[in-house]
């Protein structure tokens, strides 16, 4: 995994973010989802990293990054402070523009970073998410049978947290399994759970999903006319939640005055692992035009 890449602690206000750096080329910030960590990668960063300098790291409260503890108001871990790490990640290591692409919840942290920090973002890739405040306005039955942990994970700590405590693995598993429709994930899953099971991560992660349906909603809400202008790509699992519940495409192009580029790929919810072939075709395609 990540061959050439060299492993990085870098010091942002509030800790140290975790972070892998290889390649060359325009710098492209990768960014993971739950319940995983920067590893979600691993299978295309190689073949990324021959037209990118890749910058592929851990959220805070995710894989290596720091933990903050939680506060009433769910603040330290709203979108905008996760986004705050990362452009002070990309600042320190030099890059003052740069593409990313978010995954799931790295998808909510891009797009936050893209709307406050609007002339640091060439471009930016969403794989299969649309903007939380559309989902939750546009929430029905099935969408909340599917999508049943955002409403699991936002219950009141320590609920959720010792309920997930007592077999994180299961909890862990049952995701993993029932996101991408039972394909295997290898090593990468065994490297997941070193970082899930942790205590102060179990919590973290909730305390990410609680800030989505609560302050992070305050953000959007006040944000809602702001549009951006910058291309988007949007791709999505053709056997997944949203790609069967939403328009992604349509979604997405009210917010920005730029181009929208989408895609269905072939996969369940984990694009970049379960079909690494067409994320690389379809990323490099994006990118390479606006670089």
């Amino acid at each position: 995994m990540f061959k050439g890449f060299r492993k990085k602690n870098i010091k942002v206000n509030k800790g140290k973010i975790f972070c892998r750096v290889g390649g060359k080329g325009p710098p492209l910030l990768l960014l993971h989802g739950y319940p995983q960590t920067h590893v979600m990668w691993h299978k295309i960063a190689n073949e990324l990293s021959k037209s990118f300098t890749l910058i592929i790291a851990d959220l805070r409260g995710y894989g290596s990054s720091f933990v903050l503890k939680s506060d009433k108001k769910h603040l330290n871990y709203s979108k905008r402070e996760m986004a705050k790490d990362m452009v002070q990640l990309m600042d320190k290591l030099g890059f003052k523009k740069f593409c990313i692409a978010g995954h799931d919840r790295g998808g909510r942290v891009a797009h936050r970073l893209a709307r406050d920090y609007r002339k640091k973002v060439i471009a930016m890739s969403v794989l299969d998410i649309c903007p939380t405040l559309d989902m939750y306005e546009l929430t029905e039955r099935n969408f909340a049978k599917a999508y049943f942990h955002w409403f699991f994970l936002i219950q009141p700590k320590w609920l959720p947290e010792r309920m997930i405590e007592s077999d994180p693995r299961k909890w862990m598993k049952n995701c993993l399994d029932k996101w991408s429709g039972n394909s295997k994930f290898g090593k990468a899953e065994q490297i997941y759970l070193k970082a899930f099971k942790q205590k102060k991560r179990i919590h973290a992660t909730c305390e990410d999903y609680r800030a989505s349906a609560t302050i992070d909603l305050e953000h959007d809400k006040k944000d809602r006319k702001k549009i951006l202008n910058i291309p988007i790509q949007v791709l999505w699992g053709k056997k997944g939640v949203v790609g069967k519940q939403f328009n992604s495409l349509k979604i997405w192009k009210k917010y920005t005055k730029n181009k929208v580029y989408g895609a269905g790929i072939n996969s369940g919810h984990f694009i970049p692992e379960q079909n690494s072939k067409e994320t690389i075709k379809n990323l490099k395609k994006f990118f390479k035009k606006y670089v």
